[in-house]
Order: C-alpha cells, then structure tokens, then sequence
C-alpha cells in the first residue's frame, strides 16, 4: 500500500498524525505528508481510517 498526502488540500488538522504518527508527520509549516511511501502491513488500518477521517480528503490510497 502506498500512500500520499496533497499538500495544496491538506488543512494542518493533524487526524492522520494522531491515528498514525508511524507514518503521517507535520511539517514545520504545519501541515501533514507521508513520512514513508510504502506503508508497513501492521499501519495499513490506521492509514485507511486516517483517509477517511482527513477532514480536507487530501490523503489518497493506492
């Protein structure tokens, strides 16, 4: 599973690196990107819940 974060959507609300700080990460401007491109198997659930949870929908899932 490969993950990424549309950083001209997100919104710096900071879901995803509250479910997943293994793999979402604030940058100092305050909004959020991938940390890794191929997410861990033991992350992909709390990925996908950071996905639907994004309040901006700015995390896409392949």
């Amino acid at each position: 599973m490969r993950v990424a974060v549309d950083d001209e959507v997100c919104g710096g609300h900071g879901v995803c690196t509250v479910l997943c700080p293994e793999v979402f990460v604030l940058e100092d401007a305050g909004y959020a990107r991938a940390a890794v491109e191929e997410v861990p198997a033991e992350h992909e659930a709390a990925v996908r819940e950071a996905e639907m949870r994004c309040p901006t929908r700015a995390i896409s899932v392949t």
